[in-house]
C-alpha cells in the first residue's frame, strides 16, 4: 500500500460529497473517474468513489498572466500553491472500530488507523455513511486490505463469492457475492458492443461453477449454448457453457438443422404446440403481429369457447363456420378474420406444431429439478415475434410449476421440498418489460417478486430506458458498461439512492471490457475492468474433468445422461 496521502478533504457535504485538493506532489492526471479511495478521519474510515476531476487556482492572476508553456521553473513554483488539482469524492461505507466508539475522547487519526489494520475484514462491520469526516482529512489509495474488507476474496469459505474483475488501477479481484445476487432479479446493460453478452457469460459461469442457482437462458443469438464468436478485427471463438461445464449444462433447440451445423451433437430437440398458447401470450407480440384491440377481445371469446384449443378451432375455422360463430356468440367477424391470417404467421415457426407427442416443457423442468442449467437456442427462429412468444410461453409455465413448490415447501418446512433457486436470462428485455405490456408477461410478475418463489431475471439490454420504472427499481444489481443516451443513464440509477453522483462516472467509462457494478451483490458501487473470458479464464472455472477425457467418452457420456431422462 502507498501510505502517502493523496490530498486533504478542504470542504464537502453527506449529500454533495467530499472535495479534497491534492497534495503538490500528486498529478491530477493519475486521478481517474471510478478510482477507489479512502479517506482517513479522526474516528472513521471512509470508503469513496472518485466522482469528479477538476482545477484550481489561488488567484484570478494566474489565469490572466499564464507562466509561458516552457517556463518549467515558474510551473513548478505554482505548482502546489498557486494552482492545485482538486477531486471530488462520494463517501459509500464508513467503518469505526468499536474500542474508538467506546472511548469518550477523540483518538488521534494513526490510532483509528492502527484499530483498522488490526481488524480482519470477517470481524469488520462496514456501515452505511452517516457522517463526514473533518477538515484536512487525509486521503490514500485503496489498498489491498481495503479491498478485501469491502469486497471480500474469492476463496471465502463463508460466501459465494465470485471475482468479476478488477480496478481501474490495480490488480485485485472485485467479488459480488452469488448468494445476494440470486436473491433478486439483475440485469446487464450497455450500448451495442460494449460486451454485455461476455459480462452475461461471466456471470453465468461464476453460477454455474458456485452453485448459487440453476440456471434457464434463451439464448437468442445462439451465445451461450457451445461456442460464440470473440470479438476483434481476426475471427476467432470462445467457448460456451457447454464446452466450460459440458456435465452440468444442457443444450435445447428450436432449430435442430442450425445447431447441428454448429456442431452441437448432443442437443435435445424442443417443440411447442397451439394449445399451449394462451390469449396472454399473444398479447405480448401484438405489436410483432400488427394485432388490434379488437382483435384480442375477439381472442378471449374464442378462447371462452374452446378452452385451450381455441387456437388450432380458430386456424381451421372456415369463413362459414366464423359467421356461425359470431352469430352464435356475438363475436366480429372482421376482427376473428384478421387475427386468423394474422396468426397465420406462427406456421412459419419451426418449432410449433399442432400437437406435441411429448411435453417438452416437463422435461426442462426434470432437467433443472436435476440440477442440470439449461440453454434455449433459437437458432434462426431468432426473430422477435419467435424469440418473445416461445420465451414468454415456457417461462410462464415454468414459473407455475415453481409456484407450486415453493407453496409446498412453505407448507411442510421440509429442506428436501425447498426449490433450487432459478434465474431466468433474458435479452432484450425492454420489449418484454416495457410499460405497455409488463402486465401482460410473466417477467414483469418474476421481476416485481423478488425471489418469492425462488424465481429472479437476469435481464439483458441495450436500452434500459424502455424498462416499466416499477420493474427498474426492483433490479437488485446493476452490471452496467458504457451507455451515451441520457435517458438510459438516468433509467440505470432508477431508485438508486446518491445515483446523481454516480453518472459522470458510468458516461466516462471506456468502451470495452469496463462496468460500473451498483446495487445488492456488492457493498458498494465499483467500477471494474472485467474478467477476461480467455483460456486462463476456463482453465480457472470450467469443469476440469472435461480436459481429461476424449471426445468420444465425452459424448458417451452425454448419451448416458439423455437416456436417463428419457429422451
Amino acid at each position: 500500500m502507498n501510505h502517502e496521502p493523496l490530498g486533504s478533504v478542504i470542504q464537502g457535504s453527506l449529500s454533495s460529497g467530499l472535495e479534497v485538493r491534492l497534495h503538490p506532489d500528486v498529478s491530477v492526471e493519475d486521478m481517474r473517474v471510478g478510482k477507489f479511495l479512502v479517506v482517513q478521519g479522526m474516528r472513521s474510515r471512509f470508503f469513496c468513489m472518485l466522482t469528479d476531476v477538476s482545477l484550481g487556482t489561488s488567484s484570478q492572476r494566474i489565469l490572466a498572466n499564464p507562466p509561458d508553456p516552457n517556463d518549467d521553473f515558474l510551473r513548478e513554483v505554482l505548482a502546489g500553491s498557486g494552482t492545485f488539482g482538486t477531486v471530488n469524492l462520494t463517501p459509500m461505507l464508513m467503518f469505526t472500530p468499536q474500542a474508538v466508539e467506546k472511548q469518550n475522547v477523540t483518538p488521534k487519526s494513526d490510532s483509528s488507523l492502527a484499530s483498522f489494520q488490526a481488524h480482519s475484514s470477517e470481524e469488520m462491520e462496514l456501515l452505511p455513511v452517516k457522517t463526514i469526516p473533518s477538515h484536512f482529512s487525509q486521503v490514500f489509495d485503496a489498498s489491498d486490505r481495503d479491498f478485501r474488507a469491502v469486497f471480500g476474496w474469492e476463496d471465502d469459505p463463508q460466501r459465494r463469492n465470485f471475482a468479476i474483475g478488477q480496478p481501474l488501477d490495480m490488480d485485485v479481484p472485485i467479488c459480488i457475492d452469488l448468494d445476494r445476487f440470486v436473491e433478486r432479479s439483475n440485469g446487464v446493460f450497455g450500448k451495442s458492443g460494449t460486451g454485455k453478452s461476455f459480462l452475461t457469460r461471466l456471470l453465468l459461469s461464476g453460477i454455474i461453477r458456485k452453485q448459487a442457482a440453476v440456471n434457464l437462458i434463451f439464448d437468442m443469438h445462439s451465445e451461450y449454448g457451445w461456442e460464440a464468436v470473440s470479438e476483434g478485427k481476426q475471427f476467432s471463438t470462445v467457448k460456451g457453457l457447454r464446452q466450460l461445464f459440458p456435465n452440468q449444462v444442457e443444450v435445447y433447440t428450436l432449430d435442430p438443422d442450425s445447431t447441428r451445423r454448429r456442431g452441437i451433437r448432443d442437443a435435445h430437440e424442443l417443440f411447442l404446440s397451439y394449445d399451449q398458447i394462451e390469449v396472454e401470450d399473444i398479447m405480448l407480440v401484438r405489436g410483432e403481429l400488427n394485432l388490434s384491440e379488437a382483435s384480442l377481445e375477439n381472442a378471449i371469446i374464442l378462447r371462452n369457447e374452446f378452452g385451450k384449443s381455441w387456437m388450432v378451432q380458430l386456424l381451421a375455422m372456415t369463413n362459414e363456420e366464423i359467421q356461425e360463430f359470431c352469430d352464435e356468440k356475438r363475436g366480429n367477424k372482421s376482427s376473428i378474420m384478421a387475427l386468423q391470417r394474422k396468426l397465420l404467421r406462427l406456421d412459419e415457426l419451426k418449432y410449433m406444431r399442432t400437437a406435441c407427442p411429448h411435453n417438452y416443457v416437463d422435461r426442462i423442468l426434470q432437467s433443472l429439478d436435476a440440477g442440470k442449467h439449461v440453454v434455449v437456442e433459437f437458432g434462426s427462429q431468432s426473430n422477435m415475434l419467435s424469440y418473445m412468444l416461445a420465451a414468454n410461453l415456457m417461462t410462464r409455465r415454468i414459473h407455475s410449476s415453481y409456484v407450486r413448490k415453493a407453496e409446498k415447501f412453505l407448507q411442510s418446512k421440509n429442506p428436501s421440498d425447498r426449490p433450487r433457486p432459478l434465474v431466468i436470462t433474458i435479452e432484450e428485455a425492454h420489449r418484454f418489460l416495457d410499460p405497455a405490456t409488463v402486465r401482460q408477461t410473466i417477467f414483469g410478475i418474476i421481476a416485481r417478486e423478488m425471489r418469492k418463489y425462488f424465481v429472479t431475471l437476469l435481464v439483458v439490454d441495450q436500452r434500459p430506458s424502455g424498462i416499466d420504472n416499477e420493474v427498474m427499481s426492483q433490479v437488485g444489481t446493476r452490471i452496467t458498461c458504457l451507455l451515451n443516451d441520457d435517458k438510459d443513464i438516468e433509467a440505470i440509477f432508477t431508485g438508486v439512492s446518491g445515483g446523481q453522483s454516480l453518472r459522470s462516472v458510468l458516461a466516462k467509462l471506456d468502451s470495452k471490457q469496463q462496468a460500473l457494478i451498483l446495487g445488492h451483490a456488492v457493498p458498494m458501487p465499483v467500477v471494474v475492468r472485467t474478467r477476461a473470458y480467455d483460456q486462463k479464464f476456463y482453465e480457472e472455472i470450467g469443469d476440469t474433468s472435461w480436459q481429461e477425457k476424449s471426445d468420444e467418452e465425452v459424448f458417451a457420456a452425454a448419451e448416458t445422461a439423455k437416456a436417463d431422462l428419457g429422451f
